[in-house]
């Protein structure tokens, strides 16, 4: 039986860019076991979205469409930044390139999990 291969396919709408990465660093954290909260999540979507969530306006339009403070930002940006989901370029603190994808149309992934006790 170790040689069966399951295969699920999953299909979601999303409402917009942001509820459609939303979803995406949702599966990325838990794929990697980083236990982000709801809040980092949109933070990160967001960031994402926008290019970066260093400019002052990009702070102030989360603060608004999120209902949160700058210093909650501060706090994630921090934690986020030691899991290297976040980093520091050109002065900005941008989401890591290596998982941005365009969030502007569909996304498809493929997600391979490997049964350690059967891997090839």
């Amino acid at each position: 039986m170790g040689d069966r291969i399951t295969y699920q396919k999953l299909k979601k709408v999303t409402s917009d860019s942001y509820e459609l990465a939303r979803k995406y660093y949702g599966l990325l954290s838990v794929l990697n076991g980083l236990s982000l909260t709801e809040r980092e999540l949109q933070l990160v979507s967001y960031a994402s979205i926008k290019g970066n969530i260093s400019l002052a306006e990009n702070r102030q339009e989360f603060c608004e469409k999120y209902g949160t403070s700058e210093a909650t930002i501060n706090n994630m940006v921090s934690k986020l930044k030691k899991a290297s989901v976040f980093i520091k370029a050109g002065g900005k603190v941008i989401v890591n390139p290596h998982i941005v994808p365009n969030f502007k149309g569909d996304l498809v992934l493929q997600i391979t999990l490997r049964n350690g006790a059967e891997a090839r």
